[in-house]
């Protein structure tokens, strides 16, 4: 059994069932900030398999389909009559209520985005709500008539029948999406459903996590060796940081320096990260073959390849110097692996039938060592929290996501350490004042991008001049799945646009992009 699946066992487990949500992960992480363990299984999982995994409880997601439409996934009616509490969101909810010989129907009634809703019962679902909700709505269909032994508690002009409960059987749904922040009391509404009506017990907590995984990691280890590829983000380095904690000296650390980090982000690793946990770390200095292999190179695809070889190689060449230099073999290799890659990298197939999900960059089988995953089972803002209980320097366990290919994917053009250098003062100066405006938290990534190929006509000190031009791209995101530009203050922007084209002369022009994802995706490149 694997570390990860020891420490999951210890709590109450909600499967979520996804019927192709686009929000079936958030529903997860709402689970999780209740305090409850959740994982995600796909529709086509049989009833058996479901029930095979001794859940709490099961929550239905929502999904793009019409119930009564020919193809359209069902919900098997056993599922209902094994004892096990069942909450149905939008989607669930009406199969739910399908299954149980309600009445699903279109109603010509579609409700998209915020709607008022009217509380009529409050049963114990909505106990303490408001009479009257603004809730996130997303369908064309409704339930137009509840089975039997369901209260109807509340109800929209386009949906009659927008909640309902049988507490008889633990069985409650709602047509809205409690698990987005648009909806008014939505995670209480979770939470009702979770401990009132499920019994659930909310265990799931950073100290929790860092306990048993400690536990779980010193029984898989033992007393061998184990190696870990730092980044510099945040996964890596919580994941180093748990196994550090587990087994002390027995592990050892690599950072491949490839020069192409933000300012003051290998010294974070080689100093803050070293002074806070005492973790052995080599430090494997290859700038100049990462520059000398992108040298000429524009194309974003060919970066991300030589980047990820050049990687490979390096680390390679690490842990042969470890493995050469130590008495004892090491037989075990700690990634960063979080929860969302392995439902991605399953296929939708969830924590029941899941497939390895190499994060390092696609090392090669031939190093032959057995992986240690302490975070497989989390979320991002999970990771955070237990870096938090570790005690991790803040600035690295908030430090916004960063692509693996580095400041290379934000120079439009090719990779030179003149444009690096221009980059990394553009952005520290960005970082300054986005820390000094107190927003870092509000903001879920934000990549300055150099047009490096790109010269824009100036003015400066009284002369003409052909700088070139960044892009501010803030984004505001939950998951990165989809995203928003953030709205920063008109006094920041200018504050920074001033300080760029007045302390790195080779910019003179600063623009932002207010692109959402989708259309456009996060980074240039």
């Amino acid at each position: 059994m694997s570390s990860q699946s020891q420490t999951a066992d210890d709590h109450d487990l909600v499967i979520v069932v996804d019927y192709g949500a686009q929000y079936a992960q958030l529903i997860a992480r709402r689970v999780r900030e209740a305090k409850v363990y959740s994982e995600i299984m796909p529709h086509s999982a049989t009833v058996a398999e479901v029930l095979a995994r001794k859940p709490k409880a099961v929550i239905l997601s929502g999904g793009p389909a019409s119930v009564y439409t020919p193809g359209a996934p069902q919900v098997d009616a056993d599922l209902f009559d094994a004892g096990v509490p069942v909450f149905g969101i939008c989607y669930g909810f009406q199969a739910m209520a399908k299954a149980l010989g309600g009445e699903v129907a279109r109603t010509g009634g579609s409700e998209f985005g915020r709607t008022d809703l009217r509380v009529g019962d409050h049963g114990r679902l909505l106990a303490g709500l408001p009479d009257q909700l603004r809730v996130w709505m997303s369908h064309g269909d409704s339930v137009v008539s509840a089975p039997q032994g369901f209260a109807a508690l509340a109800g929209t002009d386009g949906a009659p029948i927008a909640a309902f409960e049988d507490l008889g059987r633990g069985l409650a749904g709602v047509q809205w999406h409690p698990e987005v922040l648009h909806t008014q009391a939505g995670q209480q509404v979770l939470e009702q459903f979770l401990y009132d009506v499920a019994g659930a017990r909310p265990t799931w907590t950073a100290a929790n996590i860092v306990e048993e995984s400690v536990a779980a990691i010193r029984a898989q280890v033992g007393d061998k060796r184990v190696i870990c590829g730092l980044s510099g983000g945040v996964d890596s380095a919580v994941a180093a940081a748990l196994v550090q904690r587990a087994i002390g000296d027995q592990l050892t650390c690599v950072f491949v320096d490839h020069g192409l980090l933000r300012r003051g982000e290998a010294q974070q690793v080689e100093k803050d990260f070293v002074a806070a946990t005492g973790v052995d770390l080599k430090v494997f200095d290859a700038r100049k073959q990462f520059l000398a292999a992108l040298a000429e190179v524009t194309d974003p695809e060919r970066k991300r390849k030589i980047i990820g070889k050049e990687f490979i190689d390096s680390f390679e060449q690490a842990a042969r110097e470890i493995v050469g230099s130590s008495e004892e073999s090491v037989e075990f290799l700690v990634q960063g692996t979080l929860y969302p890659d392995v439902v991605e990298s399953g296929g939708g197939e969830g924590a029941a039938n899941i497939k390895s999900h190499h994060n390092v960059g696609g090392l090669p089988d031939d190093l032959q060592f057995k992986l240690i995953e302490p975070l497989r089972t989390l979320f991002k803002d999970e990771v955070r929290a237990v870096g938090e209980e570790l005690g991790l320097p803040a600035d690295l366990v908030w430090r916004h996501p960063f692509p693996g290919p580095g400041l290379a994917i934000r120079i439009i053009g090719a990779v030179t350490q003149e444009r690096l250098d221009i980059l990394r003062e553009a952005d520290a100066i960005v970082r300054a004042e986005v820390t000094a405006a107190g927003l870092d938290r509000d903001i879920w990534q934000f990549p300055v991008v150099l047009l490096a190929d790109v010269r824009s006509v100036g003015v400066q000190g009284d002369g003409r001049t052909y700088g070139h031009p960044v892009v501010l791209r803030p984004v505001t995101s939950e998951d990165a799945m989809t995203a928003d530009w953030g709205r920063l203050p008109y006094d920041l922007l200018e504050r920074i646009s001033s300080k760029i084209t007045n302390q790195v002369r080779e910019i003179n022009r600063v623009t932002l992009d207010i692109t959402s994802k989708p259309p456009a995706t996060i980074e240039w490149e």
